[in-house]
C-alpha cells in the first residue's frame, strides 16, 4: 500500500561492517572509524556472515563444515555504519525505517540514541526529527549477539523446545534459526530487509483495511476501515473510495468526522477472487483519497480481492469419515493441492532473489495453496503480492514452532506487538485464507500428556493472537495450532484429528500408517529424497562424497551438531527407504541418488494419488516442500541450486486438474479412477497398457464428473506378482499421462525404470 504523503529514500547499498567478541564504545561516525575492530565493506539487505565471506574473512558458508566454525562468531557484536544526505522538508516529519533488523538492535542516528529494537521478524520505525540534519548525517547499528541475549531470560521447567532450540523460546527470530532438520544453525546478525528515510506529512491516512464482509445474490457488501493524522475541527474532511476492475468498478465518498471510521458499500455484480483452477484471480485496483475542504490533502494505492473464505471443520474423524476439514471459497469446496512453505534461504537477505523462480515452479506444479511454516520469517511484500496474484490461498502460521513458548506477561506484551504488526502488514491479502497461531506446539503438548501440558492452557494462542485478530482482522479464520487440539480433540489420540501431519515411521509409504491414515486433511506430509550428485558435490568436499557417513553428510542434514543430534538419522534414513522398496545398499553416489529419488517420487505421487482419489472424504494435502534453503539431503524435490529431483516431474503429474489413477487394491482389484478438479464435467478417452509386455488392459471413453471422482474400470490385482501400468488419456484439456506401480517391493530398480521410459515413451 502506498501514500502519496509519504516519501521513501532508500538507505539500501554500500554500507561498512566491524564486528568484536566485546563490546565496544560505537555510538558516532568517529567512533566507528576509530574502533580497534577491522572495518569491511557490507550491504544492505543483508548479513554480516554473507559480509564475511565477499570479504574473503570466511569461507563459503554453505560448503563442508563451515557453518558450523561460525558457531565460533555468535557471541560477537556487529555494527554497520554510513553517511547519508538529507534535506529537511518543511511541514513534513521524517521517519527511520528498518524492515528487518536481526535481532537485538540499537541505532544511532548523529552520535544520539535513536531507538532499540529486538525483534527481527517485524519492521521497525522511529521519529527522526529531533536529531535528523539537513545535509550530512551519520547512522550506526549495534546488534548485540541474539545467543548472549537469551542467557538473560529465566527458563522454567514448564516451558519446552528441542534441545538446539531453547534459545529460542524467548527471542523473537526465525525458530529456524537455532537449527532444524530442514535449515543449518546460523543465528546471523544485519539488516536483512529495506532501510529507508521516509518523510510523511502532518494531515495524512496512517492506516487503511479494505474487507469483504458478505456476497450474496450478485452483491458484495465491503467495509473500508481507516486511521489518520487530520484533525482540524475548522474544516470539512472526506474519504473516497474508487475501485477498478476489468469489468466492473465501486465508488463512494462520505463525510468523515474523525480520524478513525468507517464506510460501508455495496458493489453490484463483483468480479470474484477465486484461487487457482476455479477462475481468474480478480483483483480491484483502488484509490482511497483524503480531502480537506475539497482538496486532496492523501491518497493510498492498493488492490482488492473480493471474496469469502471460510473453514469448515470438525475436531475429529473416525473410521467411518464422519468428520471434516474443508476450505470454501465463495460459498464453493475447494480441494487444497498446496506446498509448505519453507525459508528460501538460511540467510533470508537473499530471498527475494529466488521468489519470482520459485513461484515459476508452484504455477507449473499447479498448487493453490501455501502454508508459511511457523519456523520461518514473514514472507516479503512481493511474496503475497503474487499469491494475490496467481490466485494461490495462504495459511499463515505465526512464528512458533515444535515448543511450549512462555506464558508470562512480558512474553505477551512482546508477542502481541509483533502479531499486531503482522496483521496489519497481510490483512489486506486476498490470499491470506487462515491465521494459525502456531506449528505443532498443540501436538508437542498432547504427546507430553503431562497435567499441565493441555495445550488449551496455551495463552499465547488462546487468549493472546485472538485478542489480536478480534481487534485487528476479525472476519478472517483461525486455528490456535497445526495440527488443532481443542479440548475434543485432547481427549483422543492424535490418529483421530480430522487435520493431521502424518509423519510417522518414514518407512514403506503404502504401509498402513499411510494408506489408512484417518484424516481429511494432511496439512503436512513428505519423503525424503537425496540431491543429484552434481549437486552434492558443490556442498560436500570431495574427501567426504562417499560413502556418506561422515560430519559433512549430517551436518547437511541438517544436523547442527553431528553425533550429538536427533536429526542424525535423516542420512541414514534415506538408506532405509531405499531398501524399503528396493532391497539394496547402492555402491556408488550415482546409485544412491537415482535409487532414493525413485522412491521420493513414487511416494509424494502416492500422497497426493491418495487424497485425491477420496475426494470429499479427504479435503487437501499440503505436502512437504518444494524448494530447499540451503543446500541439503531432505525432503523437498527442488535443491538449493534449483536441480528438480524426479519427485518433481511426478508431483505436477498428480496434481493436474484431471488425473486418472487407481485407487489401492481392495478384494484382489484395482479400481481406476478420473479425478476432476474441474466445476464441468469432461469427456475422457482412457487407455492402459502393461509397461512390460505392451499389452492393452483397459480402455473407454466416459464422462469425469465435475468436483468429482468418477470409477472408470476394474483390473485385477495380484499383490505377488509386480507390473507397472502406463495410462494416457486425452481430454479439451490435452492428452496427459501417469503411471501406477503394482505389486509389494522389493522392485528391481533397473526394472522400475525400464518400465517408466516405456511408460512414457
Amino acid at each position: 500500500m502506498t501514500f502519496s504523503s509519504q516519501t521513501h529514500f532508500s538507505l539500501n547499498g554500500s554500507w561498512q561492517m566491524l564486528h568484536s567478541e566485546g563490546e565496544l564504545s560505537i555510538t558516532s561516525w568517529e567512533e566507528f572509524q576509530a574502533a580497534s575492530a577491522k572495518r569491511l565493506p557490507a550491504n544492505v539487505p543483508g548479513n554480516f556472515e554473507l559480509d564475511l565471506f565477499a570479504a574473503g574473512e570466511i569461507a563459503d558458508p554453505f560448503v563442508g563444515m563451515t557453518m558450523k566454525e561460525l558457531y565460533a562468531l555468535e557471541t560477537h557484536h556487529v555494527w554497520y555504519a554510513r553517511e547519508f544526505e538529507a534535506d529537511i522538508k518543511v511541514r513534513q516529519s521524517p521517519f527511520l525505517k528498518f524492515e528487518g533488523s536481526d535481532c537485538f538492535a540499537r541505532y544511532y542516528l548523529n552520535g544520539q540514541l535513536l531507538g532499540e529494537s529486538e525483534n527481527a521478524l517485524v519492521e521497525q520505525e522511529f521519529a527522526a526529527g529531533h536529531l535528523l540534519k539537513s545535509g550530512r548525517n551519520e547512522l550506526i547499528v549495534h546488534f548485540r549477539s541474539a545467543y548472549l541475549e537469551a542467557k538473560k531470560y529465566e527458563y522454567p521447567a514448564g516451558l519446552e523446545a528441542f534441545s538446539t532450540n531453547y534459545e529460542g523460546l524467548h527471542v523473537r527470530k526465525a525458530p529456524h534459526s537455532y537449527g532444524w532438520d530442514i535449515m543449518p544453525r546460523a543465528l546471523s546478525a544485519g539488516l536483512w530487509r529495506d532501510v529507508s528515510l521516509v518523510w510523511k506529512s502532518a494531515e495524512r491516512l496512517e492506516e487503511l483495511y479494505l474487507e469483504t464482509l458478505e456476497i450474496c445474490d450478485e452483491k458484495a457488501q465491503l467495509r473500508l476501515f481507516f486511521r489518520g493524522d487530520f484533525a482540524s475541527r475548522l474544516s470539512t474532511y472526506e474519504v473516497e473510495i474508487f475501485g477498478q476492475g476489468s469489468q466492473t468498478s465501486f465508488y463512494r465518498k462520505e463525510r468523515v468526522f474523525f480520524e478513525a471510521g468507517q464506510i460501508v458499500f455495496h458493489v453490484e455484480s463483483p468480479q470474484l477472487w477465486w484461487p487457482r483452477g476455479r477462475g481468474a484471480a480478480h483483483l480491484y485496483d483502488v484509490t482511497v483519497r483524503l480531502l480537506k475542504d475539497g482538496q486532496e490533502i492523501d491518497q493510498a494505492r492498493f488492490k482488492h480481492g473480493i471474496r469469502s473464505v471460510k473453514l469448515e471443520r470438525t475436531s475429529t474423524t473416525n473410521e467411518q469419515g464422519e468428520g471434516e476439514f474443508c476450505f470454501w471459497v465463495n460459498g464453493e469446496k475447494i480441494f487444497i493441492l498446496g506446498n509448505n512453505h519453507v525459508p528460501l534461504d538460511a540467510y533470508h537477505s537473499r530471498d527475494l532473489s529466488h521468489t519470482r523462480p520459485y513461484f515459476d515452479m508452484l504455477e507449473e506444479l499447479g498448487c493453490n495453496m501455501l502454508r508459511c511454516w511457523g519456523g520461518n520469517v514473514y514472507e516479503s511484500d512481493l511474496f503475497y503480492d503474487l499469491c494475490d496474484e496467481k490466485g494461490i490461498l495462504v495459511w499463515q502460521d505465526f512464528a512458533m514452532a515444535c515448543a511450549a513458548y512462555p506464558q508470562d506477561a512480558g512474553f505477551q506484551e512482546k508477542f502481541a506487538a509483533e502479531a499486531t504488526k503482522v496483521v496489519k502488514r497481510l490483512r489486506q491479502h486476498a490470499c491470506i485464507a487462515l491465521w494459525a497461531g502456531d506449528n505443532e506446539c498443540d501436538s508437542s503438548g498432547h504427546r507430553r500428556r503431562r497435567a499441565t501440558d493441555n495445550p488449551n492452557h496455551n495463552i499465547v494462542t488462546r487468549q493472546t493472537l485472538p485478542g489480536v485478530l478480534r481487534q485487528h482482522d476479525p472476519g478472517r479464520e483461525y486455528l490456535p495450532s497445526s495440527p488443532y487440539i481443542d479440548e475434543a480433540g485432547y481427549q483422543t489420540t492424535l490418529d483421530y484429528l480430522s487435520e493431521q501431519h502424518p509423519w510417522g515411521p518414514r518407512d514403506y509409504y503404502k504401509n498402513a500408517y499411510y494408506s489408512k491414515n484417518l484424516c481429511h486433511f494432511a496439512s503436512e506430509m513428505g519423503y525424503h529424497g537425496c540431491p543429484s550428485p552434481e549437486s552434492i558435490r558443490k556442498f560436500i568436499t570431495p574427501e567426504n562424497v562417499w560413502p556418506p557417513h561422515n560430519d559433512e553428510w549430517l551436518l547437511h542434514a541438517s544436523s547442527p551438531y553431528p553425533g550429538y543430534d536427533q536429526y542424525d538419522y535423516r542420512v541414514p534414513l534415506m538408506a532405509k527407504q531405499i531398501f524399503d522398496v528396493f532391497g539394496t545398499q547402492p555402491e556408488t553416489l550415482e546409485e544412491f541418488a537415482r535409487q532414493s529419488q525413485f522412491v521420493q517420487a513414487e511416494a509424494k505421487k502416492f500422497f497426493i494419488e491418495l487424497f485425491r482419489t477420496a475426494k470429499w472424504r479427504r479435503t487437501g494435502i499440503i505436502w512437504w516442500n518444494l524448494r530447499d534453503g540451503w543446500p541439503q539431503t531432505s525432503d523437498a524435490v527442488v535443491d538449493y541450486y534449483g536441480v528438480k529431483k524426479l519427485a518433481y516431474k511426478y508431483i505436477k503429474r498428480a496434481q493436474q486438474p484431471l488425473l486418472v489413477t487407481f485407487r489401492e487394491p481392495e478384494n484382489g482389484t484395482l479400481e481406476l479412477v478420473a479425478c476432476n478438479d474441474r466445476r464441468e464435467e469432461l469427456f475422457l478417452a482412457y487407455r492402459v497398457r502393461n509397461a512390460a509386455t505392451g499389452l492393452l488392459v483397459k480402455e473407454g471413453v466416459v464422462c469425469a464428473q465435475g468436483d468429482a471422482v468418477t470409477p472408470l474400470a476394474v483390473v485385477p490385482y495380484d499383490e505377488n506378482g509386480q507390473c507397472l501400468y502406463g495410462i494416457e488419456w486425452e481430454s479439451s484439456l490435452g492428452v496427459a499421462k501417469n503411471h501406477y506401480l503394482a505389486g509389494k517391493p522389493p522392485f528391481n530398480p533397473q526394472q522400475y525404470w525400464e518400465w517408466c521410459q516405456k511408460a512414457y515413451s
